[in-house]
């Protein structure tokens, strides 16, 4: 269980990082590149609902492993799948909604999701590779 712990403190130390240097770098894109454009969601609340689902979906991994049940490649596969079905369902307003041009709005999520599942991705490899 010490294993664990370590591995998700790491992690989670990595996710915040990560998170806010993307975090910055979109928010001073936006501000000087579209900033007469009017977003759906705000920054904010994408990047909450990546940071969260990535660090739900590597508790269960980490957890798993940290059992003993070290294939976990089914794992990610189905948690990737369910973090895609939340992706639609976060997105659901907007889909639904009556904004014209919901082109922006889908770019300024589905940017950020891509380099937190390459995130996920790298880092999940490289704790396989140490045990």
């Amino acid at each position: 269980m010490e294993a664990f712990k370590k591995r998700q403190i790491t992690f989670l130390l990595q996710l915040i990082g990560i998170s806010a240097i993307l975090f910055g770098m979109h928010s001073y894109l936006l501000y000087h590149f579209a900033s007469d454009m009017e977003f759906f969601f705000p920054v904010w609340q994408i990047y909450t609902f990546h940071l969260v689902v990535t660090l739900v979906l590597y508790t269960i991994i980490n957890y798993r492993y940290s059992s003993g049940k070290t294939d976990i490649f089914n794992v990610f596969m189905v948690m990737t799948f369910l973090k895609m079905a939340l992706a639609i369902v976060f997105l659901l307003p907007l889909i639904l909604s009556d904004v014209e041009n919901k082109q922006p709005d889908v770019f300024n999520f589905f940017i950020p999701y891509f380099l937190f599942l390459f995130f996920e991705v790298f880092t999940l490899t490289i704790f396989l590779q140490k045990e």
